[in-house]
């Protein structure tokens, strides 16, 4: 089964107890969507509240790194740390407010409001069972004192179109062209990872993945076609874009949907053509991709099982209301009890110091 893109080794890590936190990127959902696979929680920050230095930057409008964690607390917790601003990053604010997630969850989940987008729902690869997992969950968050209604957004179905020329074409200029961070933008540089990827990327391009070499050469088309002018007008777009989510968060604290429209498959077969190989590592990301466009906080909470593999749940919120996202997560995890623990072979027989080899 994978695990569910770029940070499916830090999901599997934290899924399995062998760490009790881990910091993923997402540039598309890759925090939220392993983090919907494998059972836990996965958010992914407001764009620009978390410094993206020292990690490898992919396209500078869409970085973002994030924790993943095995409850809402520690997801809160471990962004306390993570957020503020470093001086470095370029795609940060100058000023930011003192975080207090952690803090923010005494308050509660009564008396929010849930818009529950329609078009995040029945997508042409939905899982039925997973709809219903994500509105069961709405459910019992509304009998527990919040408020839910359906709302829609008609440019969420076109958002993926948006996601796709920015993503495609600004990793072909940035991450491959550029060699990760390209030029012409503020920030701290490392000239020692510029140099080493780029002497990999000539010498063992071949080994790149079978996605990423697909990205890079759908980027480099549409670059060479259009010259640049299909990514001006996706980033143009991305205004409009936001400006609807904007005004659906005017009436709702957060919204919500499923983060996935299907629980883990099996890795498409070796020999599948290059349309199929692609077609199934960019179908799944219709809900997440959006919001790393636009910026706005989501995270993934588990909602439940479909043939006992885990559902994510995204809770989506405004723009640096990070911790009201966190707030409706965290009263679904209280009301369902907790997510079941980690259990693997290795954290059977894991000893504490001083413990006499006793398992924990």
């Amino acid at each position: 089964m994978p695990g569910g893109g770029a940070s499916s080794g830090s999901a599997a890590l934290v899924a399995t107890g062998e760490v009790d936190l881990a910091v993923g990127g997402d540039q598309g959902g890759s925090v939220r969507i392993p983090a919907s696979f494998t059972g836990i929680v996965g958010h992914k920050p407001t764009f620009g509240l978390v410094p993206y230095t020292g990690a490898f930057p992919i396209e500078q409008t869409i970085d973002h790194l994030g924790p993943m964690t095995r409850t809402v607390a520690d997801a809160a917790r471990m962004l306390d740390v993570m957020a503020g601003v470093d001086g470095y990053d370029s795609r940060q604010p100058t000023v930011l407010a003192p975080a207090g997630h952690l803090a923010a969850l005494e308050r509660g989940g009564a008396g929010l409001r849930i818009g529950v987008v329609a078009e995040g729902f029945d997508s042409p690869v939905s899982v039925p069972g997973v709809d219903a997992a994500v509105r069961a969950a709405v459910d019992a968050l509304s009998a527990a004192g919040l408020s839910a209604e359906e709302v829609s957004i008609p440019w969420h179905r076109d958002a993926m179109a948006v996601w796709n020329v920015i993503a495609t074409e600004g990793a072909a200029y940035q991450m491959i062209d550029g060699n990760g961070y390209g030029m012409g933008a503020f920030g701290l540089y490392d000239p020692e990872l510029i140099a080493h990827y780029a002497r990999g990327r000539l010498e063992r391009g071949s080994e790149l993945s079978k996605t990423v070499k697909l990205v890079g050469l759908s980027g480099r088309y549409t670059y060479e076609l259009g010259g640049g002018r299909y990514y001006a007008m996706a980033r143009n777009l991305s205004y409009e874009l936001r400006a609807a989510y904007d005004d659906a968060l005017s009436t709702y604290d957060v919204l919500v949907m499923p983060t996935l429209p299907y629980v883990a498959r099996e890795l498409p077969p070796s020999d599948v053509p290059l349309a199929g190989y692609l077609d199934t590592a960019l179908s799944m990301i219709g809900n997440t991709a959006p919001f790393d466009v636009t910026g706005h906080p989501a995270c993934s909470v588990p909602a439940g099982l479909v043939e006992g593999l885990p559902v994510g749940m995204m809770v989506v919120g405004k723009r640096f209301d990070d911790a009201t996202v966190l707030r409706v997560a965290n009263a679904h995890e209280q009301l369902v009890g907790g997510f079941p623990a980690p259990r693997s072979e290795a954290s059977a027989t894991r000893c504490p110091p001083g413990k006499g080899g006793r398992p924990v």
